[in-house]
């Protein structure tokens, strides 16, 4: 029964091994294609989700899995997110896995070529605007494409504050009637 569960001590650090490697793959595999495929999930992406987690799952825990694999492997993810989690405090690690956030729209004018670079299609950013109650582009003030795959919309009625779009790529064409006129502090 002992072996049927457990794993012997040689083969918890490939266990180990093998799932911080998997855990790190998928890391840079999704920050290849950027934001995209974290945004929200269609069935063709659930799909994939099921499937990436059968393959980090397989590759982790080897020919026959057990309890004792798997929970070396579910403490192995654990830790490796939590440290992960700590290290983005740091900029250039932060810089080296999260993408930044894009601007798709400023005021009613539809970026296209960022649109292409995040690969979203026109029917996605109408979508996302219906859901923010926007009835005409000339409402809009900004659309944001952020990190975690979602799209914001920033709609006309109040000036915004530009520090809403800062470390945003290609923000600068915002107009700037729509965003608050903030006092440069005093030169010493």
């Amino acid at each position: 029964m002992y072996d049927l569960l457990w794993i012997s001590p040689l083969e918890a650090p490939a266990v180990a091994t093998a799932t911080s490697g998997m855990y790190l793959a998928m890391v840079v595999l999704v920050r290849i294609p950027g934001q995209r495929v974290l945004s929200g999930m269609s069935s063709f992406d659930l799909i994939a989700v099921i499937g990436f987690g059968s393959i980090i799952g397989r590759a982790a825990l080897g020919q026959a899995p057990v309890l004792g694999g798997g929970l070396v492997a579910l403490v192995t993810l654990v830790v490796v997110r939590g440290l992960f989690g700590m290290l983005r405090r740091r900029g250039w690690v932060q810089h080296a896995v999260v993408n930044a956030p894009v601007l798709l729209m400023a005021g009613p004018r539809v970026i296209e070529e960022h649109m292409r670079r995040c690969h979203v299609l026109p029917g996605e950013l109408q979508s996302r605007l219906r859901l923010a109650g926007v009835s005409r582009y000339e409402q809009v003030v900004a659309v944001i494409f952020e990190p975690s795959g979602t799209i914001s919309v920033l709609r006309r009625g109040e000036q915004i504050d530009p520090l809403l779009l800062s470390g945003v790529v290609g923000a600068a064409p915002v107009p700037e009637d729509l965003l608050i006129d903030r006092p440069h502090p005093p030169s010493e």
